[in-house]
């Protein structure tokens, strides 16, 4: 290899021939080219690893560029998987890079695993890391897991050496789809991820070369908040597993049939979910057309944003009222205190205030003080979680206003009063409009609201993505 006639120094373990030149000879299907993926290609590549095949088919994304440190900016919209061999192509143009662009499939997992020495799990859910797991079992590889969220992290081999389980050893049952977290959702700091990304190249390092104890049977937790490693000991292979064990039933044959969404409840995919239709399209509107409500019409309307907390506090619309929808049976009250004083408002509009905070605006000049039951609401709302709402006022000069309130709503969906609560009379009806990331909790949202008193709830399809897409390509996404 080029590098190695370069003058590179190796550690004392790999300076003995027969270690270095398996790891020329040797090759790592590295599946998904993200936060874990990045660091370990980069480092395979420096390492003089001679064949490294990467899979993913997502795009670059620049809201993954903190964590996903092989791509640059230049490269958003590029497909990842070209993207990170360009980069270990640039570090180390002496090695063989093969992409794989149309992701890690059960049509084509064997095949794939088959092809290479040590399989390095970088992708990011759990059906994939079942059939990653189960493709290494029936082909008999070497499988380098990791994960990171948030400020944690864990790092194993799996289906190596006589007694090694696979991951289906140790998890028979699929976790339940609202138990998992993903990066892209959960979020993650982007150190993490190179931090276990680096480890599993060090694992693979060590598996190819032959030196060294790899992880089998062990399972490192990496706490990064308090920088703690600490290893727990794992149960050795399952004679009864339906994978690895005595008489799969999952084997090379029958793995391309096996059904991981099914079994997970969960999408086979580290991108985002898939847009849902769970409520009917006259119940929904555009973030264009909402835009254009907000600042052509008069009527009073509710902006309401049921995201969690941490994404709320990244960025929002001005003057959204804020109740994530896990909380909607304890707040429902404040939902309709806040349409109650838009109501007596008459007309408002929604405008920033100083601290990136919204307010609702009443249609004069005049302050409004929030009507008692919305002060009161607002008063018992835990401390975190209702966030943008603010009492009717004068939005400030120095405000981000959307515009005012919009106009007639669609038909059947809007412009109803809630049930059991009448509109008082010559008040102006309210429309409201319900916002999440991406545009599935939002219906869930306007569902639950309809169950719960609220009939005239309206989607915005696509959440606030959409509107960054739509409307304000400056938005921030994450």
């Amino acid at each position: 290899m080029a590098l190695l006639s370069q003058g590179v120094k190796w550690p004392v373990l790999l300076n003995e021939e027969p270690s270095q030149a398996r790891l020329c000879r040797g090759s790592v299907l590295i599946v998904g080219a993200g936060g874990l993926g990045s660091p370990a290609a980069l480092y395979l590549a420096a390492a003089g690893v001679g064949r490294i095949g990467v899979v993913d088919k997502d795009e670059v994304e620049l809201s993954n560029l903190h964590r996903q440190i092989i791509h640059r900016e230049a490269n958003v919209g590029q497909h990842k998987a070209l993207s990170a061999a360009a980069a270990c192509s640039e570090l180390n143009s002496s090695i063989q890079l093969e992409t794989h662009c149309n992701g890690f499939s059960p049509a084509n997992a064997v095949e794939l695993v088959q092809r290479y020495d040590v399989v390095v799990d970088a992708s990011d859910n759990a059906p994939t890391r079942y059939l990653i797991s189960d493709a290494c079992a029936a082909a008999k590889r070497p499988l380098v897991s990791g994960a990171a969220i948030g400020m944690d992290g864990q790092l194993t081999v799996y289906c190596h050496g006589d007694d090694g389980p696979c991951y289906r050893c140790l998890f028979p049952a699929a976790p339940r789809p609202e138990s998992c977290s993903r990066c892209s959702d959960a979020g993650v700091l982007g150190a993490v991820p190179g931090v276990i990304g680096t480890l599993q190249a060090v694992e693979a390092i060590k598996i190819l070369s032959g030196i060294g104890d790899p992880l089998s049977r062990r399972l490192l937790l990496v706490d990064t908040l308090s920088a703690r490693f600490h290893t727990v000991k794992l149960r050795a292979r399952s004679p009864d597993c339906i994978a690895c064990g005595k008489s799969p039933s999952i084997t090379a044959a029958s793995l391309p049939s096996y059904d991981y969404a099914a079994f997970t409840g969960q999408q086979l995919n580290d991108s985002a979910p898939a847009p849902l239709q769970l409520i009917p399209e006259q119940e929904r509107i555009t973030p264009s057309m909402l835009q254009q409500r907000l600042e052509n019409t008069s009527r009073p309307c509710v902006l309401l944003d049921v995201r969690p907390p941490e994404q709320y506090n990244i960025c929002h619309l001005p003057g959204a009222l804020h109740v994530p929808f896990t909380k909607f049976d304890a707040h429902i009250d404040v939902i309709k205190a806040a349409l109650q004083q838009a109501s007596a408002a008459g007309r408002v509009t929604t405008a920033a205030d100083g601290a990136g905070r919204g307010t609702i605006a009443g249609g004069d000049t005049q302050n409004k003080a929030p009507s008692a039951a919305a002060a009161a609401a607002a008063a018992a709302a835990p401390a975190g979680e209702l966030g943008g709402f603010a009492a009717a006022g004068v939005s400030s000069d120095g405000g981000r206003a959307l515009g005012d309130a919009q106009s007639e709503p669609n038909e059947g969906a809007q412009g109803q009063p809630a049930a059991g609560e009448q509109q008082q009379q010559g008040a102006a009806p309210v429309d409201l409009y319900v916002l999440c990331r991406r545009g599935n909790d939002s219906q869930r949202a306007v569902a639950r609201l309809r169950q719960l008193g609220i009939v005239h709830g309206v989607d915005v399809v696509g959440g606030m993505e959409a509107w960054a897409q739509q409307v304000d390509p400056d938005f921030p996404t994450y």
